[in-house]
C-alpha cells in the first residue's frame, strides 16, 4: 500500500503536530510504502516572507528526521523540488467543477480568518489533489477536519478517469484516532491559530511555563476528578505508559492528587521523552548538507513517480 502525507511549513511544530500527524506518519514506515512532502507551494498562500519560508522548511525537515524518519523507508521531499506537480495541477483543473471548489471548507475558513482571497487559495484543493494523485496514492491519513481534501481528490480522479480513461488511482482517506486531536493549554485543539501550543523542541524553561498554564477546573487536591474530562490528563496519557496512565486515572477518581503535581509529571515526561530527539536534531542541525541531501534524494524518487503519472495523463488528454 502506498501512503502519502504532507505538512505545511507554517511555523514551529508542537505536540499537537507530533501526536496528531508526525507519530502516526512515522509509524507507517514499518509496513507501507510511504511518501511525505513538505508543502512549501501550499504555504505560499499564507507565508509571504522568503527567509521565514526557507527557515520553516528546514525546521520541518529537522524535526521529522530527529523524530525518527528513515529516508530509506520514506520518500521525503520538498514539494517545490517536484515541478511536475504544477503541470499536473493544470491538467486536473480542466475537469474540476467550480462548484466543487466553492464548497470547500478550508477556503471559507481562511477567508473568515482574514486571509485575502486569491486564486491560489481558491484552487488550493486542486494542487493538493495533484500531490495525492501524482504519486498514485492508495491512502491518505488525515484528521476528520481534513477529510474533505481527500474527498475532493477522489472526485477529481473519478471525473478525469471517466472523461479521459483510467489514469489515476482513487485514494481512500484514513481518519486518525483519538490522538488525532490533541488539546492545547486552554482545552481547545492545540493550534498555532489559538496560541495554545507546547513547542516540540522549545526551550525547556518556556515549556515548563506553558505546561503550568494549562487550564483545569477548580477542584481541590482531595476532591475526586474525572480523568476523561481533563485536558491535562489527555496530554499526560499521550506520553505515559499504560500502567502510568491507569495509575494516575485511579488517583484522579479516588482524590488526593492535585493538578500542580500532574503538571510537573507532564513536564518531566515531555523533557525526558523528547530528549533523544533533541540530541538527534542537534546532530542534523550541525550538518545542514545532510538534510539537503535527504530532501534532494527524496525529490528524485518522487519526480520519477510523477513523471510516469504525468505522461499517462498527457497521453490520455492528447498532449502526446
Amino acid at each position: 500500500m502506498r501512503i502519502l502525507s504532507g505538512i505545511q511549513p507554517s511555523g514551529t511544530l508542537h505536540l499537537g503536530n507530533y501526536f496528531g500527524m508526525m507519530k502516526p506518519c512515522l509509524d507507517y514506515q514499518a509496513g507501507a510504502e510511504k511518501f511525505l512532502f513538505i508543502a512549501d507551494y501550499h504555504a505560499l498562500t499564507t507565508v509571504r516572507d522568503a527567509a521565514a519560508l526557507r527557515a520553516n522548511v528546514r525546521n520541518v525537515a529537522l524535526d521529522f528526521l530527529a523524530c525518527g524518519l528513515d529516508p530509506e523507508r520514506t520518500v521525503f521531499y520538498r514539494q517545490s523540488d517536484v515541478p511536475e506537480v504544477q503541470e499536473l495541477t493544470w491538467l486536473l483543473s480542466v475537469v474540476t467543477p467550480m462548484g466543487l471548489l466553492e464548497r470547500c471548507h478550508s477556503y471559507k475558513d481562511k477567508l473568515a480568518k482574514g486571509i485575502p482571497a486569491s486564486h491560489a487559495l481558491f484552487a488550493y484543493p486542486v494542487l493538493m489533489s495533484a500531490d495525492i494523485l501524482g504519486v498514485q496514492s492508495d491512502a491518505v491519513p488525515v484528521g476528520q477536519d481534513q477529510k474533505q481534501h481527500v474527498e475532493v481528490a477522489r472526485d477529481i480522479a473519478i471525473k478525469f478517469n471517466n472523461t479521459f480513461g483510467e489514469v489515476f488511482k482513487v485514494p481512500e482517506p484514513v481518519i486518525g484516532g483519538a490522538a488525532a486531536v490533541v488539546p492545547g493549554l486552554d482545552g481547545q485543539k492545540m493550534s498555532k491559530s489559538y496560541h495554545n501550543t507546547i513547542d516540540l523542541f522549545g526551550d525547556l524553561k518556556e515549556t515548563k511555563k506553558r505546561v503550568m498554564r494549562i487550564v483545569t477546573d477548580s477542584k481541590t487536591v482531595d476532591e475526586p476528578k474525572d480523568p476523561d474530562a481533563c485536558n491535562l490528563f489527555a496530554l499526560y496519557r499521550l506520553l505515559a505508559s499504560d500502567a502510568e496512565r491507569d495509575d494516575l486515572a485511579a488517583r484522579y477518581r479516588a482524590g488526593g492528587v492535585g493538578y500542580g503535581e500532574v503538571k510537573k509529571m507532564l513536564f518531566e515526561k515531555i523533557a525526558s521523552g523528547f530528549e533523544p530527539f533533541r540530541r538527534r536534531r542537534g546532530e542534523f542541525e550541525r550538518d545542514p548538507g545532510r538534510v539537503e541531501d535527504v530532501l534532494r534524494a527524496g525529490a528524485a524518487r518522487a519526480r520519477a513517480e510523477l513523471k510516469k503519472t504525468l505522461q499517462k495523463a498527457r497521453q490520455a488528454m492528447g498532449l502526446e
